[in-house]
């Protein structure tokens, strides 16, 4: 009798390490981001022509990858969190903007979609 793992256990064990690694990253610099934005200052002229139905975009975004962090505990819900919630920013910047969204950034929000 072999007790050689199976390549496929490895394989996956690696992939979920690899996940895990880049999910802490991706909230990480998220959570910088949002602290940032609430304590760091604003220019006055961007707060005066600033819609508030445009708070929902980073609301959003926020929740999408606290689905990272719930991934850890249950892969399953949190990858669909994560990949759900970036679904309707996506469509949520469409409806508010009435553009799709900017291909230059779409490597940038697919770096928080892809551990999920």
């Amino acid at each position: 009798m072999d007790s050689a793992v199976p390549r496929g256990d490895v394989t996956t064990k690696w992939l979920r390490r690899i996940a895990r690694v880049w999910s802490v990253i991706v909230i990480a610099f998220t959570l910088f981001m949002v602290v940032a934005h609430i304590f760091g200052p604003e220019t006055e002229g961007a707060v005066e022509d600033y819609p508030p139905i445009e708070n929902l975009l980073p609301v959003v975004m926020t929740c999408s990858v606290l689905g990272l962090a719930i991934a850890f505990r249950w892969e399953g819900v949190g990858g669909a969190i994560n990949v759900g919630l970036f679904l309707v920013h996506y469509g949520l910047f469409w409806a508010i903007r009435g553009e799709p969204f900017p291909l230059l950034a779409m490597p940038i929000f697919f770096a928080a979609v892809v551990p999920g």
